[in-house]
C-alpha cells in the first residue's frame, strides 16, 4: 500500500445542494459571516465557494429539490491535499470505490486536480488539490 497521505491536509470543503441559491448565500454571508471566495455558473449550474474565515469552504451549488430533505443537503466532504492521486491508490487499496479518477478541472479559471471515492459507510470524499498560483 502507498504511503501517501494527505500531508497539509484538514478540510477544504463542504458541499451542499440547495433550492433558494441567493436565500442561502444571503444567509451564509450576512448572518455567519461568510465571504464570497470564488463563483461559477448560471441558473441551476451556478455555484460558489464561501471562505468560513479560516480557509475551509462551504461549496454551494443551485438546483437542489424544494422542501426538507430527510439526508439534509450535504453533498459531499472535501479534503485538501498534495497528492491527490497517492491519496486515492491509498484508499483504493483499503478497498474503498474509486467513483471519480483523479483528474485536472479548471474551476472559472482556476485549475485544481481532484478525485473522488466513496468512505466506508457511503460517504463520498473528494480529495482537493490546488495546483495553480491562485489557491483556492
Amino acid at each position: 500500500m502507498s504511503n501517501a497521505v494527505l500531508k497539509t491536509g484538514g478540510f477544504h470543503h463542504v458541499a451542499i445542494r440547495v433550492f433558494d441559491f441567493e436565500g442561502t448565500v444571503q444567509f451564509y454571508t450576512e448572518v455567519l459571516g461568510f465571504t464570497i471566495r470564488h463563483q461559477w455558473g448560471e441558473g441551476d449550474g451556478r455555484g460558489i465557494m464561501l471562505d468560513t474565515g479560516d480557509g475551509n469552504y462551504l461549496e454551494v451549488f443551485a438546483g437542489g429539490a424544494e422542501g426538507p430533505k430527510p439526508e439534509g443537503a450535504f453533498l459531499h466532504l472535501a479534503l485538501r491535499t498534495e497528492d491527490v492521486d497517492g491519496v486515492t491508490e491509498r484508499a483504493r487499496a483499503a478497498g474503498a470505490e474509486v467513483t471519480v479518477e483523479p483528474k485536472d478541472v479548471d474551476i472559472n479559471g482556476i485549475p485544481v486536480r481532484l478525485s473522488f471515492f466513496k468512505g466506508p459507510h457511503g460517504e463520498l470524499i473528494e480529495l482537493f488539490q490546488s495546483t495553480g498560483e491562485d489557491k483556492l
